[in-house]
């Protein structure tokens, strides 16, 4: 890759902080309230990228497997804990089940892009393996919350024929693949329009990223392309994990709808969970 880029500094950085004066006028003008909001955001984000890439050029320089698998595991974790947080309704072990499909799906997709397209050697080269993962999980994170919270939604929504339809005899699967279906259909739309789009309403982060750098476009392309498949493959094995999950908890093995399993942040905060886990793992 050529290095011939234009380097950033620190006055740039704080030039193009001014920008967000655009946000806070229109705010103030239209009186959204936003003032607050608008400059947490924009401090959070600058010091958690800037924390980043001291994190990183930490980890580039030792070149070791473990400290690359450990920030996989922090990203995911961070990642499966978001989802579920955007969620309007729960299930005691939400976080784990969210957790198991992020986990084993960005790391299936990121170790076959890894050793089996890129054919990276060392597979635990910092410079591919955690930009690859990052890209992963920011678009696994949108794929659960929507599937799960559509799922969950259409459990509650759909009760009256879900149940009729178990008692007239059908198995739980009968009952919940159209949900089941919809579900991970839902969770799927955003990187489909996104596919959709690409290169002709917007060029993505990736490849403006990689021209920027001064790679040629057509081999920013080529990347690009790479990448988005991945980013599907992972979404949809991501959004088929956690609704078959949650199917296995809402849906009990004598084929039962537990929509009593569900409910809301406000009605079980975080500090009451670990009651309602014993409980329902009495009722089974």
């Amino acid at each position: 890759m050529n290095a011939d880029y234009v380097e950033i500094d620190a006055w740039q950085l704080g030039l193009a902080a001014v920008l967000i004066v655009v946000n806070l006028a229109i705010s103030a003008w239209l009186r959204l309230g936003l003032g607050k909001t608008l400059g947490v955001a924009s401090l959070r984000m600058t010091v958690q990228l800037l924390l980043v890439g001291l994190i990183l050029n930490y980890i580039f320089a030792l070149e070791a497997p473990l400290p690359v698998i450990g920030i996989g595991l922090v990203m995911a974790t961070f990642a499966s804990v978001s989802a579920i947080n955007r969620t309007r309704r729960r299930f005691v072990g939400v976080y784990w089940n969210s957790l198991l499909s992020v986990l084993s799906a960005s790391f299936v997709i990121t170790g076959v892009a890894i050793l089996g397209i890129l054919d990276i050697q060392p597979w635990f080269r910092a410079q591919y393996a955690i930009p690859l993962l990052g890209m992963i999980l920011g678009n696994i994170l949108n794929g659960v919350s929507l599937a799960l919270d559509r799922f969950m939604d259409g459990v509650v929504t759909d009760r009256d024929r879900i149940e009729g339809d178990l008692a007239l005899g059908a198995s739980r699967w009968e009952a919940a693949h159209a949900l089941v279906n919809d579900s991970v259909r839902t969770g799927m739309i955003p990187i489909i329009n996104s596919m959709m789009v690409m290169g002709v309403v917007n060029l993505p982060g990736i490849m403006t990223g990689q021209i920027l750098a001064g790679a040629a476009p057509a081999d920013a392309v080529r990347y690009q392309i790479v990448f988005v498949f991945m980013l599907a493959a992972a979404t949809a094995l991501a959004t088929l994990g956690i609704v078959l999950l949650a199917f296995r908890v809402l849906f009990s093995p004598n084929h039962q709808l537990r929509t009593d399993r569900l409910y809301t942040p406000a009605q079980h905060p975080a500090w009451a969970t670990w009651l309602l886990r014993s409980r329902t793992r009495d009722s089974h």
